[in-house]
């Protein structure tokens, strides 16, 4: 099989597409081969990856499901007040089940070997959507804990419902536009975006890591001065374990595939075997964010893990009540009785009155 040794662009699928006297539809279609040729050539070169793979995007499309149905469900109908913590936590939650419902495509497009070009455009397009809104998403929440922990004063102007909806929207419509402009772009004129999908990495990936690691310190060193720290013991800590929570989504499901995209641009003589081995793993550890951002929903509020609990252990505690209800009965029809035995025994062994 013929080797595509610049399918590491940005978009893994970014190839150079011949551009001589062709229509948009002969670009679309060889730009939908090349996509599909690197599940083709792991399925050829390396099938026990391939197998692996499949395996783990389906485990992850079940646990990310589940994890994040749930989640959805607390923080829609089981927590109030909506705080702006809890709006991006919504959205990110929403985002999540979007990464795993996209995670079939992902499937379909192992299974089949490359054969299914649908899949790959649909794959692609909803992959980066959903990645960049986790990333902005995740940043918005922790910045969001940096004014609630230290600017108190400020926060009560910037940490409006109001607001924060607003940048929610603002979001969704950023990611969905750029993305879907940059795809589109590459698709008929893939040599001439490569600087545009490299800016991309920078603005929607490096930018919201540096922010999240400058204000992860800053509350670190105004923790170190518990005098000028107002919230209580508990409210801190939450706080700095979403934050180091947080960076470890970061370095574990985002900055390996980032990091790849830096190097292909760098060095686009990469072995072609070690990209697409790379590609492949890194595109499946940024699809396990949808099952460790649970982790973070944890420390967004405080009632979050005591809630899931007692949706679990509701039937038990139903069924515990009404099992107190009845032996509250019988105890009760019980004492009755020993009061009428006893009130006849009484009566029987009273001496008769003298007339």
């Amino acid at each position: 099989m013929e080797s595509t040794s610049t399918e590491g662009n940005y978009f893994p699928s970014v190839t150079p597409v011949p551009t001589h006297n062709l229509s948009s539809q002969i670009h679309q279609d060889s730009y939908l081969h090349k996509l599909a040729h690197l599940d083709e050539a792991l399925y050829n070169d390396f099938y026990s990856l391939w197998i692996a793979l499949i395996v783990i995007n389906v485990l992850i499309f079940l646990v990310g499901i589940l994890l994040n149905s749930l989640a959805l469900y607390v923080f829609c109908f089981r927590t109030k007040p909506k705080t702006t913590s809890v709006i991006y936590t919504i959205n990110l939650v929403i985002t999540d089940l979007l990464v795993g419902f996209s995670l079939p495509t992902r499937i379909i497009m192992y299974y089949s070997g490359g054969v299914c070009l649908t899949c790959s455009f649909v794959h692609i397009f909803s992959y980066f959507v959903n990645m960049y809104c986790s990333i902005l998403f995740l940043t918005c929440i922790c910045v969001d804990r940096y004014l609630a922990i230290v600017q108190v004063e400020a926060s009560h102007k910037w940490r409006n419902q109001n607001y924060a909806k607003g940048i929610c929207i603002f979001i969704w419509l950023f990611a969905i536009v750029v993305t879907y402009s940059i795809l589109t772009t590459a698709i008929k004129y893939a040599a001439c975006c490569l600087s545009k999908l490299f800016a991309l990495t920078v603005f929607e990936f490096l930018v919201p890591l540096i922010i999240i690691v400058v204000f992860t310190i800053r509350i670190m060193c105004a923790l170190s001065r518990r005098g000028r720290m107002q919230q209580s013991h508990e409210r801190r800590m939450r706080a700095v374990q979403l934050l180091v929570t947080v960076l470890v989504i970061f370095m574990i499901c985002f900055t390996p595939f980032h990091v790849r995209q830096v190097l292909v641009y760098a060095y686009p003589d990469m072995p072609h075997h070690v990209s697409l081995i790379v590609y492949h793993v890194t595109v499946t550890l940024s699809s396990l964010n949808s099952c460790m951002d649970p982790i973070v929903y944890c420390f967004v509020t405080n009632n979050f893990k005591s809630t899931m609990k007692g949706i679990f252990r509701k039937p038990e505690a139903e069924q515990t009540s009404r099992d107190i209800a009845s032996m509250q009965k019988s105890s009760k029809g019980s004492g009755t009785a020993i009061a009428v035995t006893n009130t006849m025994m009484m009566n029987a062994c009273r001496p008769p009155l003298h007339q």
